[in-house]
């Protein structure tokens, strides 16, 4: 009987007082699919990068192929045939596919760079694996689920037998996921092994075959996929039953807060990305927009809020005109926005859980008065957003990059909401979140609706929008081609309209 794959037994990690991983243990086959879950700061992240020799464990030891091995870099877990592809990315995006692909372990011919050979490397592999990508292409002209192939045949050209994937999902559209899915049953049948790190259930009950679950840094439960179910593993993850069914809203909503009138928004390239979209949202109702990521709602989006300006079509909001007024302006007017892109849109990375915890509205009573900042209060909000959402560590001077991506979230949801806005644009919202945090984001959003906010709901998960909204809006290719009640709304019916399909 073959070794497991890898394994890691008893590893406890600390960062000062915070316990990361308490005595955590898994254990993946040879040749399998395996997922780690759990709640955010569960310490599945610190474990896989224990695995890829990130970070060395204070107790517990590293096995792979049924030996223990000492790892002082990633460079170790590479020559034992790991790679790692992680949440956030690690490319440069001023090189092209094949320069990332062969970075740190260029071909040269006669003393020179080999640029042919990084060419074809590319290429054989991507005809290999199936994933598709264009080797002279600039890292950063590419789409999210382009850019995370090219991670992955970076570490498959490194001669890893063993992928260890860091959320490998979060970002990635359906189609995308489905892609994704085909590559990782054809490295399977190559007998490679996978260690997928994943908040999203229903896809680890679709592809793995094992599942290890994690909670407060500790594992709680090893099992075969088959025998779970969505709510037996959220419950493991959470440590009690979750909620996530239909809540829309009881009684009629009331005045029109927020509405746009054939708005049209031009991309940088000179393309329509909004074509002519008119909609309203009222005051106690949460509107939903469904689609395929890329079909202009990010645009729709950022034009609502200010980001950018319409090319054409007005905006009302609270009753006036705001189509020319900025981002603070509508702020200043009750306005909330919480972008899809956390990290460079939403927060300061450098900037403490408290300092964030304020931003946007940092000059404004109670945080400020008369230029000066009042430490006090600010702390308190900051107080405040930790306990409402369960944010972990509870420390709210931690810089906001040490925290797990779930736990950024929860602290921008919770500033835009701590401001209790008239109007609240959500661009996925729970993105990278557990079913945990998911629930808690989800009830604030309907206290929000139900203190009567008008809510805006970009995501591109269907069962949240068909959980949340009141009306859903389907968007493709720039226009709103379906409408209907939230609660009629199914995967069957919104399916074929997000495709460029009529029914």
């Amino acid at each position: 009987m073959n070794p497991p794959a890898l394994q890691a037994r008893d590893v406890t990690i600390r960062f000062g007082a915070c316990v990361a991983n308490d005595g955590a243990a898994i254990t993946v086959k040879q040749g399998s699919i395996h997922a780690l879950v759990g709640e955010n700061g569960a310490g599945k992240s610190t474990l896989c990068k224990t695995l890829f020799g990130m970070l060395r464990p204070d107790t517990g030891e590293v096995l792979y192929g049924g030996k223990t091995v000492i790892l002082r870099s990633p460079r170790d877990a590479m020559a034992l045939g790991v790679g790692m592809v992680h949440q956030h990315f690690m490319l440069v995006n001023s090189l092209t596919v094949a320069e990332n692909v062969a970075l740190g372990a260029e071909p040269s011919r006669g003393g020179m760079l080999d640029s042919a050979r990084m060419r074809d490397d590319v290429i054989q592999l991507s005809r290999r694996f199936g994933l598709e990508v264009e080797p002279d292409a600039l890292v950063a002209d590419l789409p999210v689920g382009v850019q995370q192939r090219v991670e992955i045949l970076k570490a498959l050209r490194s001669g890893a037998q063993t992928l260890i994937l860091d959320e490998p999902t979060a970002v990635l559209t359906p189609p995308e996921v489905d892609g994704l899915f085909v590559v990782l049953r054809a490295l399977k049948a190559e007998g490679r092994t996978i260690l997928m790190v994943t908040h999203k259930l229903p896809e680890v009950l679709a592809i793995c075959d094992s599942i290890t679950v994690m909670r407060h840094g500790k594992t709680v439960a090893e099992k075969d996929a088959p025998l779970g179910t969505v709510g037996s593993i959220s419950e493991l993850m959470v440590g009690r039953a979750v909620d996530l069914a239909r809540k829309q809203r009881k009684g009629d909503a009331a005045e029109v807060r927020l509405s746009v009138d054939k708005l049209q928004v031009q991309g940088a390239d000179g393309r329509l990305r909004v074509q002519g979209i008119s909609l309203s949202i009222r005051a106690g109702e949460v509107v939903g927009i469904a689609g395929v990521e890329g079909n202009g709602q990010t645009d729709l989006a950022n034009a609502l809020s200010g980001v950018t300006a319409p090319s054409d079509g007005s905006v009302i909001l609270l009753g006036q005109d705001v189509t020319a007024a900025d981002v603070r302006s509508r702020m200043r007017m009750g306005l909330a926005h919480v972008p899809e892109d956390r990290l460079q849109e939403g927060l300061a990375p450098s900037l403490g859980v408290e300092e964030n915890s304020v931003l946007g509205g940092h000059d404004t009573e109670p945080m400020a008065s008369w230029g000066w900042l009042h430490p006090k209060a600010i702390a308190q909000r900051a107080r405040d957003i930790i306990a409402r959402l369960d944010v972990r560590p509870t420390d709210a001077s931690v810089p906001i990059n040490a925290l797990s991506g779930g736990n950024q979230q929860k602290v921008l949801v919770g500033r835009e909401l701590a401001s209790h806005p008239k109007v609240l644009i959500l661009a996925q919202p729970t993105r990278g979140v557990d079913v945990g945090a998911m629930e808690k984001i989800h009830a604030e959003i309907l206290a929000a609706r139900d203190a009567g906010c008008a809510v805006l709901l970009f995501s591109a998960e269907l069962p949240e929008l068909m959980a949340l909204s009141d009306v859903i809006h389907v968007m493709y290719r720039g226009k709103i081609v379906f409408s209907t009640p939230g609660a009629e709304a199914t995967p069957e019916t919104l399916g074929p309209w997000m495709l460029g399909g009529t029914r």
